[in-house]
């Protein structure tokens, strides 16, 4: 009766420890999805005003070497911005992924001591009644042989 309180008990423990890792792996993927917002906000808004001072200066050129020129730079710049970006964004979304998980480590390792401890007292439990199930039946044959014994004298 024990062991079966015991197994309620930390079947309880494992699933508030659970729901509240759920909650903390919630609150980092809500914190990380409003930081890739905020970068992409941030990143539009570079890129806007990029645009903007190129077709400035499109329009500044007086010559179609110098227009070539202002694309070919702005071609060069806004690739290296995206690839700066998209390579941020990836750090972004492992972190998020990272944190997102991290509460769930413990609870993993809880589960797996608690399993452990369970099969052990299961084990311990099965080898008591085993032994005692053997020296019942020795204390059977016993009585059977001396009970064949008296039968034959």
């Amino acid at each position: 009766m024990t062991m079966t309180m015991t197994t309620y008990e930390d079947a309880g423990k494992l699933t508030k420890e659970a729901m509240d890792n759920m909650l903390r792996s919630f609150a980092a993927m809500t914190k990380g999805f409003q930081q890739i917002s905020a970068e992409t906000a941030d990143f539009t808004k570079r890129a806007y005003e990029h645009q903007t001072a190129t077709v400035e200066r499109l329009f500044q050129a007086k010559t179609l070497d110098k227009t070539i020129e202002v694309q070919t730079e702005f071609a060069k710049t806004a690739y290296e911005a995206w690839v700066a970006q998209m390579t941020k964004m990836s750090d972004i979304y492992a972190g998020i992924a990272k944190e997102t998980y991290k509460p769930f480590e413990q609870t993993a390792k809880s589960a797996s001591a608690v399993a452990t401890q369970a099969a052990r007292d299961t084990t311990s439990q099965a080898d008591q009644a085993a032994g005692e199930t053997v020296d019942a039946a020795k204390h059977a044959v016993d009585a059977a042989e001396q009970q064949a014994h008296e039968t034959a004298h």
